[in-house]
This record gives C-alpha cells, sequence and structure tokens, in this order.
C-alpha cells in the first residue's frame, strides 16, 4: 500500500537540448538552436526574467562599460540606445525585448537554480537536478551561466559578525536606503567605478575602503539624438557600420595594448601616462591623487571609464582608505593600523571568480569539474568544450571570451556549440566530445600567446588582477583577434571525436 503523504519522485522532463541561464548567452543560444530548427531545448534560469548579469546588477549608477552600438546581437540592433554607453536599465529591457520578440518565454523555466549536472555514460544524456527537486534529462547542455557568474566574497575576519546592512553590489538591497547613512564600500574595481560616485551625495560619510587603485580614463558619454535612432532604425546598415566601426577600434586597441604588449610596451606606457594626466586635472590634493595612482601596468586589470570617480574623493564626506582591513567588526570596519570606523552599512564591491561554476558538474565516471580545474589548471577546447564532459560546451569556457564586447563571445561560442549539436544530429551519433590530443594543442598554442600579453609583463606583479588564477595562468581572455577566433572556428569540428 502506499502511503500518500510520502514525498513523490520529481517527473524528468526531457528535451534534446538544455541551456543553462537565460542571459544573454542563453538566449542567443536559444536563437541558435531555433536558426537551426533545433526547437526541442529548454533554458533554466534561477531568475524570474530574462537578463542574466543585466538582471542581477541594478546597483546605483550601473552602466554599459563598452559602446551600446555593440552590445547586442549582430541579428538583433537595437536603435534606440539612449546614450554612447547605455544605462543598466536599457541593457535589461534589450534582454526582454529580444526574449519577447522571438518568442523565447515559452522555452524558459524560471524559478529553476540547477545544482547539478551529471552525465550518464550507458544512456549518453545529461540529468540536471534545480533546486526545487525538479528534473531535467537531454542529450546535449549548453551552460550559459556565465564567465563571471558567482560573485567573489571576501575573506576578512569577522565579515558575518556585521550588525549593520551588508550587500553586494551584484544583489542591490532596492528596498534600503544609504541616505543619511555611514557606508564604507570594499573595493574599487569596475562596480564601484559606478557606485562610489553615485550614492557619494546621499551618504551621512561614505568611507571607501581600496587594496589597489584602478586606471580610470575619461568617459566620452553622450545622448544619441532622436533623429540618430531613427536613422538606425530606417536604415539598419548604418547602425551596423557604426559597430563595425567600434568592433574595428577595440580589436586594433586589445590586440595592441594587451594580446602584444610584451612586443609593443610603449603603447600602453603612453595610454599609462594619458591616464596620470586625466588623474591630475582631476584631483589636486598630491597625497590623495597618490593613494589614487596604480604602481602596476595599465592593462591588467581591466581599465574602466568615468568622469565623476575622481572629484568624488575630493568630497569632505569621501574618505579613501588605503591601510588594510583587519576585521569586520559587529559595528564597522578595523583596519591593521588600529583605526576603527563605525557603519551602518557595508557594500561589497569585490568582484567575481573567474569562471566559477554555480552548480557541480560530472562528467564521465563522476569526475568534478570545478575540481579537475582546480587540480589541473583550467582548460578547454576552442573555449567551449572539455575532454570527458561528452555533449556539454560552455559559452564561454576558459580561453573562450573574445575582446572586449561579451556579444563578440556569445555569437563565437554558442554558434560553434550549436553547429556541433547539429552535425552530430546529421552524423546520427550520440556522443560528441572534444579531443584530448587537440586540446592539448589549443591550450598550449593559448599559453604560449599569453606569455606575449600584459598579464604576463612584470608591471602587473602587484596589481592583484582577476585575471590571473591561483596558477598563475590567465584563462580568461583568448588572446587572438576575432578574425583569427572565426578563422579557427571553421576548421574546430576536427577536434571532435563523435560515435
Amino acid at each position: 500500500m502506499t502511503n500518500g503523504s510520502a514525498a513523490q519522485t520529481p517527473a524528468l522532463e526531457r528535451h534534446h537540448v538544455i541551456i543553462v541561464g537565460a542571459g544573454f548567452g542563453g538566449l542567443g543560444a536559444g536563437i541558435k538552436l531555433s536558426a537551426k530548427g533545433i526547437d526541442d531545448f529548454v533554458i533554466l534560469d534561477r531568475g524570474d526574467e530574462v537578463g542574466g548579469t543585466s538582471r542581477e546588477n541594478t546597483y546605483p549608477g550601473v552602466e554599459a562599460d563598452i559602446p551600446a552600438v555593440h552590445y547586442s546581437y549582430g541579428h538583433q540592433p537595437n536603435a534606440r540606445w539612449s546614450s554612447a554607453f547605455a544605462p543598466g536599465g536599457e541593457l535589461f529591457a534589450y534582454a526582454r525585448e529580444v526574449a519577447d520578440r522571438l518568442e523565447l518565454r515559452q522555452k524558459i523555466r524560471f524559478g529553476t537554480e540547477v545544482v547539478s549536472a551529471a552525465y550518464d555514460e550507458d544512456a549518453r544524456e545529461w540529468t540536471v537536478e534545480a533546486a526545487d527537486g525538479s528534473r531535467f534529462v537531454a542529450r546535449f547542455v549548453i551552460s550559459c551561466h556565465g564567465a563571471l557568474s558567482i560573485p567573489s566574497r571576501p575573506e576578512i575576519p569577522g565579515i558575518d559578525d556585521f550588525e549593520g546592512k551588508m550587500m553586494a553590489t551584484q544583489r542591490w538591497d532596492h528596498s534600503y536606503s544609504v541616505a543619511g547613512k555611514r557606508v564604507a564600500v570594499i573595493g574599487t574595481g569596475a562596480s564601484a567605478l559606478q557606485v562610489i560616485p553615485t550614492i557619494a551625495p546621499e551618504t551621512a560619510h561614505l568611507t571607501v575602503y581600496q587594496r589597489t587603485p584602478i586606471w580610470v580614463m575619461p568617459k566620452v558619454n553622450f545622448a544619441i539624438p532622436g533623429a540618430l535612432q531613427k536613422v538606425f532604425e530606417t536604415v539598419p546598415l548604418s547602425q551596423r557600420i557604426v559597430r563595425s566601426i567600434v568592433s574595428s577600434t577595440t580589436a586594433v586597441a586589445e590586440t595592441v595594448a594587451v594580446t602584444h604588449n610584451k612586443r609593443l610596451p610603449y603603447v600602453t606606457k603612453a595610454v599609462a601616462e594619458l591616464a596620470k594626466a586625466y588623474l591630475r586635472s582631476q584631483v589636486k590634493d598630491p597625497e590623495l591623487r597618490e593613494k589614487l595612482t596604480p604602481t602596476y601596468g595599465f592593462g591588467c586589470k581591466r581599465p574602466s571609464m568615468s568622469n565623476t570617480y575622481f572629484s568624488a574623493f575630493e568630497r569632505d564626506d569621501v574618505t579613501l582608505e588605503t591601510a588594510g582591513i583587519e576585521r569586520i567588526t559587529p559595528t564597522g570596519i578595523r583596519t591593521v593600523d588600529g583605526n576603527e570606523v563605525e557603519l551602518d552599512t557595508i557594500v561589497l564591491a569585490t568582484g567575481f571568480k573567474i569562471f566559477g561554476l554555480s552548480y557541480r558538474i560530472a562528467g564521465v565516471g563522476g569526475t568534478d569539474l570545478e575540481t579537475q580545474w582546480d587540480a589541473e589548471r583550467m582548460a578547454s577546447y576552442e573555449g567551449v568544450a572539455v575532454p570527458g564532459f561528452p555533449n556539454f560546451f560552455l559559452a564561454p569556457g576558459p580561453y573562450g571570451v573574445i575582446g572586449f564586447s561579451w556579444f563578440d563571445t556569445i555569437e563565437i561560442c554558442v554558434s560553434h556549440a550549436v553547429d556541433m549539436i547539429a552535425k552530430a544530429d546529421a552524423d546520427g551519433v550520440t556522443r560528441i566530445e572534444a579531443d584530448a590530443d587537440a586540446t592539448a594543442k589549443f591550450v598550449k598554442k593559448m599559453r604560449k600567446r599569453v606569455e606575449h600579453t600584459v598579464f604576463m609583463s612584470p608591471s602587473c606583479n602587484n596589481s592583484n588582477t582577476y585575471y590571473l588564477n591561483k596558477h598563475g595562468d590567465a584563462p580568461y581572455l583568448r588572446p587572438e583577434t576575432i578574425v583569427e577566433t572565426q578563422f579557427a572556428m571553421r576548421s574546430a569540428s576536427k577536434g571532435y571525436v563523435l560515435s
């Protein structure tokens, strides 16, 4: 006799392809699958809306750090960006519009936080489990959880003891007001660069805890006239031309300043001098200016742009603290020099874990991907696939981020993944796996190229850059131009074993 109150095993939902994440990567994968005529797929996302990073990052002052004309799918341009660097709300709106326009919502399971994915060698399928107990089975998985999706929580003694309000920039609580509060921001990276000058006028006092200063250039941000928006809308080719110009310019900048830095070091040194000149024009106090001047090379960290960041530190109600944090107390922060500041609010602007996996991925023999990367160094084939994890694609994986535009990366990675799925289907095979030798060859080539990048320059030794991991590798960027990558992808299918 069955006990009616006993918990029932959740039913399996079967599909041909599972996509993890409904950010721009996941939506892009869905678009590509539909274009290939592969309609049996599902997109799983922990949130209640599409958008991923643009949905999660709603902190004060958030806006794009690449030109808005480039912040879209090439096949789905947005003619209505309000400014050269679009505010975060417009990026989120664009994601929603694309999902609606291309009828992707019916494919999405919101509120479905993936906790594990395991490969069944006998069935040649993946079983994906969610936090609510729901389970999904598919032949293929495309993981679009993002290269920068896991917030990095600092290991500061006493961080759990603080009795005031603590929040990360990626999880901003809009029900809480910082107005009239004693606020601390820990970190001076890309998010802090936008948050600090935005909230400074509201707080009673703002203390910024800086470990390493950041290179900052002025931001040429201007409103896009309605007339120009209309031109973009009625003559799409005009926007594509502008996008191509921006793409070419950033590609040259990356190639010269980052990829071939050791061969052309004087370029980044010249840019660094320009950045220092900008700092001098913004900050008159020599002591404060020295604290804000990086001692590492330009490009070791992602360079940022702002017209208001430096001037925020000249306010009487803003303090820049460069002494290391000893611990967080129940009422504030104490630094290593014994100074303790009482606080109402602490904002963690401490970045992300590079390629941090948001769920457990178990491949052949139950091998855990995160454990493998931690022990053996991060690796992938063409920034998309990993040996020992058949029918599984990352968008992107290590050495998979191309240039400064996230959309270039998305388009290349998901296109390759979908092409390989379509090839497996056309060939009538049920297993497709990156070849170990081909992967080793690709990774060797990438690591050799990385040796010429700015990240391996002695000037980056004290930068605390997230581009370098504990193994001394810089697996985030693919040190090639987008043209080189596109050319390589044409023959990338040769690096797989199909069976």
